[in-house]
């Protein structure tokens, strides 16, 4: 995936060739205008290759330099005004919107000024310099756009990772409370039974007992407490998965038979399936829907996944293997599927699961 991205990053640099309009088609063209355009290729190439390296340097280091490149060029090489079509895409990668539509008006306002002042001959640079004044703003706003998601995206994991750390906090608060009003009572009275033992002896068999009685009570307890902290329910993972997708302009469509029983286990390890698929589709996929479907259908349970985006074809990675080895543990399957977006389909026999 991120090597198909990078071969399309470096396919973008053939808008370039619009430099070589000029020199190719002019017949009085000399030297100088292939040197304009050698100079034009050798300095844009770097700041170009920066702004996807370095996006954090892109506004003084890509942004403001390619607009003066371009108006520089662009007087004596009408097709240079393609460099303001690049510099409106790092715009709108490195500035909020209102700032980004203002460049876009300045660079609409230069590219009409050299309208006017070019030495290039009409109608040729009303030619060269149109298709770049309309692909500015159609660009730009695109780059806008898919800027602002990823921006919104960053921001959804930040907010997430603070969550759960004051959540982490919250349980192991909760859980030193629970450990003390679950454990304190119990030990105390061992130990109060084990004084008695050495105290009299006649005793021991009677408060050995005891002690055997308060300790597997104990330990029961435990076990009841440490299930109800480590289970996940399925129904809380459909409501955050409805919000996280929500918040990055997905549209979530969840379907669920409210008949449907779940026994715990079964529920808990959907649920983090659930979440696994949720989270892909959140970083990778670039979806604009997203269906969630929870239902019993030729003796199964199955819960699909199903979005419209892009991230099907990046490769597998660890959260879908954890996945496919977590559903396999209940007997069931995961299938992922590539079409016009993604679907996981996850089946568990409904034996297992009911």
């Amino acid at each position: 995936m991120r090597k198909n991205v990078g071969v399309s990053r470096w396919f973008h640099l053939i808008y370039l060739g619009n430099l070589l309009w000029a020199p190719v088609f002019d017949p009085a063209a000399d030297w100088v205008d292939w040197a304009l355009v050698a100079v034009v290729f050798v300095a844009f190439v770097p700041m170009y290759v920066l702004s996807w390296r370095r996006p954090e340097l892109v506004r003084h280091w890509c942004l403001v330099p390619t607009v003066v490149l371009g108006a520089l060029a662009t007087p004596f090489n009408a097709g240079a005004a393609v460099l303001f079509v690049y510099a409106a895409v790092f715009a709108g990668l490195s500035e909020s919107r209102r700032l980004a539509m203002r460049w876009f008006v300045g660079l609409s306002v230069l590219i009409c000024v050299f309208g006017v002042v070019s030495v290039v001959e009409m109608p040729y640079r009303v030619w060269a310099l149109l298709p770049s004044l309309v692909f500015l703003w159609v660009v730009g706003l695109v780059e806008v756009e898919w800027a602002e998601r990823e921006r919104e995206g960053s921001e959804l994991r930040i907010r997430t990772a603070r969550v759960e750390h004051l959540a982490t906090l919250a349980e192991r608060e909760r859980i030193a409370r629970d450990l003390h009003d679950l454990l304190g009572h119990t030990l105390t009275a061992i130990i109060l039974r084990a004084q008695l033992v050495s105290a009299n002896p006649s005793r021991a068999q009677e408060e050995a007992a005891e002690i055997e009685r308060a300790a597997r009570a104990a330990l029961g307890e435990i076990r009841d407490a440490v299930t109800g902290w480590r289970s996940a329910s399925l129904e809380t993972e459909l409501e955050a998965a409805r919000a996280a997708l929500s918040s990055l302009g997905v549209e979530v469509t969840v379907r669920r038979d409210p008949e449907l029983v779940i026994v715990g286990s079964t529920e808990h390890e959907l649920a983090l399936a659930l979440r696994e698929a949720v989270t892909n589709v959140a970083r990778h996929a670039r979806a604009q829907t997203c269906h969630i479907g929870v239902e019993a259908r030729d003796g199964e349970l199955r819960l699909v996944i199903a979005d419209d985006g892009v991230g099907g074809h990046a490769p597998e990675g660890n959260g879908l293997t954890g996945m496919r080895e977590r559903i396999a543990a209940l007997g069931g399957l995961v299938a992922r599927t590539v079409s016009a977006g993604t679907t996981v389909t996850i089946a568990v026999p409904l034996e297992v699961a009911t």
